[in-house]
Order: C-alpha cells, then sequence, then structure tokens
C-alpha cells in the first residue's frame, strides 16, 4: 500500500497532507542538538558554586534571663483583696498588680509599726539615759581626782613645813647638847673642887641645878624633835589614807561606769534588733501590693477571684517583658558540632514569615534573616543535641520586630563554598562537609 501511494505521488508529483505529518524521512532530526545542549547546560551547572550548610531547627528565645517569661510570685502568704489588672494586660515597671492581706496573728495589728516604733524609742531613751549615767560618773571621777589632788597637795606642803621645822628643832637638839655637856663638865669640876675644898656647897649645888636645867631642855628639845617626826609619818600616813578613799571610789565608779556600758551594749542589741523588726513589718506591709517588675505583658494568672488564699512564693501572674531582644535557639547533632564555631554566619528563616530558600545560594534566597553564632553549649541535652544560641547580624538585614519569644526557626549554617559537583560527589560517599573555621569577631 506504502509503495502505491509513493508510486502514484511520484507519478503525479502529488503529496498529502497527511503524508507528510505521519512520514518524516525526508526532515533532520533535533534530538541530538538537545541533547547536546542539555549535557553541556548540566556540565556549567556543575561547575557552580554551592555554599555548604547545616540545618537545624529550633525555636526565638532570648538571650538576657531577665528578659524571658518569668512568673511573679507573693513574698508573704495572705488573702487576695483587689485585682488591679487581667489576663492580655501590658503593664509599666511600678504598676500595682494586685493586693493581698496578711492572714497571719502576729501581723493583724493595724498599728503594728507605730507601736514598734514607740518601743523604738523607748529604748533610744534608755541608751540616752545610760549614756548620761556614764558621762556623770565620769564627771563625778574627774573631781574626785582632782579634790585627791589638792588634798594631796595640801599634806605635801604641809610635810615641806614639818621638814623645815625638823631642820629647826634637830639644830635646838644640837645646840642643848652642847649645853647639856658643858653643864656636866662643869659640874664634875665642880665636884672635884668641892671635894679638895676649893668651893662651896653652895657652889655645887647651883652647877648641879644647871646641869638638871641643861638636861631637861636637851630632853624637851629631843621630844620636839620627835614629835615633828611623829607628824611627818602621821601626815603621810593621810596622804595613803586619802589615794586609798579616792581610789576606792574611783574603782566603785569604774564599776558603775562598765555596768552603764554593759546595759548600753545589751540596749543597743535590743534596740539594733528592734529596727531589724520594724524593718521586716514595714517591707512586710509594702509586699501585700504586688509590683510589675518591668515593663510587659500579663499572660497568665493562677488565682482568681477575691479572697482567694495564696501560700508564700506562689505564683499569681506570669508576665513577658516588652523589651526583647531576641535570639535563636537551636540544636545541632554531635556529627556536626565540629563545624559550628563563635562567630559564625547563619541564615535564619521564621515560621510566619514567607521565605524561598536555596540552601547553597544564600545570596539568591529569599525572606531569610542573617545571624551569628553567640555560644555554643559544651554539654549535650536531654535529647542528645547540642545547644547553639544564634543573634541578629545587625551589619546586614535586621530581624522582624513583629518575632514573639516561642516562634518557630529554622537556622542554616553556612560553610565553606565548593562547586556543585564536589558537594555530589561528596554526598553520594557520605563524607562530611569541609571543615574550616572563621575569625571570631573582635567585638564584645
Amino acid at each position: 500500500m506504502k509503495r502505491t501511494i509513493e508510486n502514484i505521488s511520484s507519478e503525479t508529483n502529488f503529496k498529502p497532507k497527511s503524508v507528510k505529518s505521519i512520514y518524516r524521512y525526508e526532515k533532520k532530526s533535533k534530538i541530538g542538538y538537545w541533547i547536546l545542549g542539555l549535557f553541556t547546560f548540566l556540565v556549567i551547572i556543575l561547575f557552580l558554586p554551592w555554599t555548604q550548610n547545616i540545618s537545624s531547627n529550633g525555636h526565638v528565645t532570648t538571650l538576657y534571663q531577665d528578659q524571658r517569661p518569668q512568673q511573679i510570685n507573693t513574698v508573704i502568704p495572705g488573702k487576695i483583696v483587689k485585682w488591679y489588672i487581667k489576663e492580655g494586660d501590658v503593664v509599666k515597671k511600678g504598676d500595682t498588680l494586685v493586693l493581698l492581706a496578711d492572714t497571719k496573728d502576729d501581723y493583724l495589728d493595724t498599728n503594728l509599726v507605730e507601736r514598734t516604733k514607740d518601743q523604738l524609742i523607748s529604748k533610744e531613751q534608755k541608751l540616752l539615759f545610760y549614756s548620761e549615767k556614764i558621762n556623770a560618773i565620769e564627771n563625778q571621777i574627774n573631781a574626785i581626782e582632782k579634790n585627791r589632788d589638792l588634798k594631796i597637795n595640801s599634806y605635801e606642803n604641809k610635810i615641806e613645813q614639818y621638814k623645815r621645822k625638823l631642820i629647826s628643832d634637830s639644830s635646838e637638839v644640837v645646840s642643848a647638847e652642847v649645853d647639856f655637856k658643858i653643864a656636866q663638865e662643869q659640874l664634875n669640876r665642880g665636884k672635884q673642887l668641892y671635894n679638895q675644898g676649893v668651893i662651896s656647897l653652895v657652889e655645887l649645888e647651883k652647877r648641879t641645878g644647871q646641869n638638871n636645867k641643861a638636861l631637861a631642855v636637851l630632853t624637851e628639845k629631843q621630844q620636839k624633835l620627835l614629835n615633828t617626826r611623829q607628824e611627818i609619818n602621821i601626815i603621810k600616813i593621810d596622804i595613803n589614807s586619802i589615794k586609798q578613799e579616792a581610789d576606792d571610789k574611783i574603782f566603785k565608779s569604774r564599776s558603775d561606769i562598765a555596768s552603764s556600758r554593759g546595759e548600753i551594749a545589751g540596749t543597743s542589741g535590743e534596740l539594733a534588733k528592734n529596727k531589724n523588726t520594724l524593718a521586716n513589718y514595714i517591707s512586710r506591709g509594702n509586699q501585700k501590693w504586688l509590683i510589675a517588675p518591668q515593663d510587659g505583658q500579663i499572660i497568665k494568672a493562677k488565682k482568681s477571684g477575691i479572697n482567694e488564699i495564696v501560700k508564700e512564693g506562689e505564683m499569681i501572674v506570669e508576665m513577658v517583658p516588652t523589651k526583647i531582644d531576641h535570639a535563636v535557639e537551636l540544636f545541632i547533632e554531635p556529627m556536626d558540632l565540629m563545624l559550628i564555631n563563635q562567630g559564625q554566619k547563619i541564615r535564619m528563616v521564621f515560621d510566619g514569615f514567607p521565605a524561598i530558600v536555596f540552601s547553597g545560594w544564600p545570596d539568591n534566597s529569599y525572606g531569610t534573616f542573617a545571624g551569628e553564632i553567640s555560644m555554643v553549649e559544651n554539654n549535650k541535652n536531654e535529647n542528645g543535641k547540642f545547644r547553639i544560641l544564634v543573634v541578629p547580624d545587625n551589619q546586614q538585614n535586621t530581624w522582624p520586630k513583629e518575632l514573639k519569644t516561642g516562634t518557630g526557626a529554622r537556622g542554616f549554617a553556612l560553610l565553606k563554598t565548593v562547586p556543585i559537583w564536589y558537594e555530589l560527589w561528596r554526598q553520594i560517599n557520605g563524607f562530611p562537609p569541609d571543615y574550616y573555621k572563621t575569625k571570631a569577631s573582635d567585638k564584645k
């Protein structure tokens, strides 16, 4: 049949359209060119650069503990009296959240602080009294010492007088001794002369009287000298007595001072204790108001209603700070840990923000954000992975302001740039990515 149609067509030089559509033996095929072009294109692609990377999932957190969600707990046990906020409210630092009422018997007195202040004033007055008492005793000691010194000076002056008198009496005794010696010698000569008959009995009696008179004068002068010496000894005894009496009074006064200082020490301890108690009462009174520690949003209230009893340290509400320095928490497999180092660049993709990601061509990706590794944990977590923290790289595009703590994130740690053929060869052989370290940033 085919030959018949070809013969007819050749004889008449007429070719129907159906023949042209079905039979293409006269046309040249372009499949070879397409295959060659495709092969050339694939070869060119194999030599294109490809950035090796490590991908990991995580979530948005913060770099600082005071910016993370925090519980606001009660310091004292009590009863809820009034709520000033509700869930979802944005509060400022210092705003009152909840008012509590104390439930312990020791703190139910409404005038507790005033009465404690009165006790404190009483202790202070007691301290002032003992201080004045010590000053009075010290002045008394000074007076005793001055009086003692005056008396001693007076007696010492008397001793000087008696010493001068002692010199005079000693001279008189010496003079009386000379007179007595002369009178005695005259009496002895008179006895000899009387025996020889030279002088009369009257003259002998006269010399005897003079001798007795000289002896009496000598005895008087000696007694006077002894009396003067005795007076000096008596004055010295009086001086010692004055000193002893003054010392006894001073010792007693100093004992009173020591007792007063002991009372001051005990009262000072009680005063410090009362001050501590007063400060605790005032602080406890201030703890009745639950205050916002910083700007934030109330996200959870554990207690509801009024008159509910709360325990000491129990959570009342939970809040999230308004100002947050975001960071991303990623978890790396142990086999990839050696490829991660501090200061390394990372591209981030966040849930809720559209992105077109070419992991090997980060510059051609859309919707990714630049990050930098700030910390690599040295201990693995419960899930067997190592945690890293990624902070924004402000030298490039900033992270979205709408990010919330807990938002899911995916990170691509950028490694060495290699040709695609090398990456395919590495993947086929199961080799790890090329290991290298970037220079750590000098910024603190």
